[in-house]
């Protein structure tokens, strides 16, 4: 049984549009974009800098004030709250 012109477009169209899809992008438009770490490789590498994931809750205008505080620190959010850590417990 043939298929119709649309039926053919259709098809082609789900066969490009999957190996677009599946294709990484290219490496001088996005060049770091392929050198993304997975969780458990980001984990061992914390971890052998010695680092240590830490969740607590904090209220939200504090979290904010963080943030705001945080963008203009060389660290970001971590290097920051070491910093603020560190220099209340000593």
């Amino acid at each position: 049984m043939s298929m119709k012109k649309t039926d053919l477009a259709k098809n082609m169209v789900a066969k490009i549009d999957g190996k677009m899809r599946g294709a990484g992008a290219p490496g001088r438009f996005a060049k770091g974009a392929a050198e993304v770490v997975d969780k458990r490789e980001r984990r061992r590498l914390d971890a052998a800098a010695g680092l240590v994931p830490f969740a607590c809750k904090l209220p939200a205008e504090l979290v904010t004030r963080l943030a705001e505080r945080s963008a203009a620190h060389a660290g970001g959010v971590n290097g920051l709250v070491a910093e603020l850590l560190r220099g209340a417990l000593a």
